[in-house]
């Protein structure tokens, strides 16, 4: 059996998928590891409307994640690399 979305939902875009995908990459993760990338809206004065966060969460040890200032649409694999590679897990 596939699970579908609901009706009236869409599914994951290309373009989450390839940045999931591209984070997957970067990090050297296995199959096992869950790649949750997740658009937020802001309302408080001095933050962007819209931001992204990217969670990597291993099946053992301890989640990370990583916040980027821009829409989900807007950020690049470059963007991606110059966020987590600093800071990727060990």
């Amino acid at each position: 059996m596939y699970l579908e979305p609901r009706p009236g939902t869409a599914g994951p875009s290309p373009h989450l998928r390839a940045l999931k995908d591209a984070v997957r990459a970067l990090l050297g993760l296995d199959n096992d590891t869950a790649v949750i990338i997740r658009q937020l809206t802001r309302s408080e004065p001095g933050h962007p409307p819209l931001e992204t966060v990217v969670a990597v969460v291993p099946m053992d040890g301890e989640a990370h994640r990583w916040t980027l200032h821009r829409p989900a649409d807007q950020i690049t694999e470059n963007d991606l690399r110059a966020t987590l590679l600093p800071h990727r897990p060990s």
